[in-house]
């Protein structure tokens, strides 16, 4: 299982906010099946979220403990029936970057948020 410090796990959530779960599990549980769609879809997206129907709340910390460990993957956030996963994928020189690096540092808020922000010290300049 792989690990990630707050920073990075800061950086994932917000990136997977507006994701919508990719996979779902619901009462036949984590079959193979299963686990080999979650496995094609970290490789195609690096960051997934996946949803579980009518899986009792005392078994999901068990569950997610279990697609961590088989996959290799980090887990990043959990709230109630989603579950947010990431794994790295190989470096490759044609492939993209990976969503860690490809965050921009210190950019807090939307691109209009910025916007105004840039705008109302121009306003004070000038």
């Amino acid at each position: 299982m792989t690990e990630l410090n707050p920073t990075q796990r800061r950086a994932l959530r917000a990136t997977a906010h507006h994701l919508n779960p990719v996979v779902s599990i619901s009462q036949k549980g984590l079959t193979p099946t299963v686990l080999a769609e979650i496995d094609r879809c970290l490789k195609a997206h690096e960051l997934i979220k996946v949803r579980l129907y009518g899986i009792e709340r005392e078994t999901r910390p068990a569950l997610f403990d279990e697609i961590c460990n088989s996959l290799n993957c980090a887990q990043v956030q959990r709230i109630g029936n989603l579950l947010v996963l990431w794994r790295e994928n190989p470096v490759d020189e044609n492939a993209e970057k990976s969503v860690l690096t490809t965050r921009r540092p210190g950019k807090i808020g939307t691109k209009k948020q910025e916007a105004a922000r840039n705008e109302s010290g121009r306003k004070r300049k000038g």
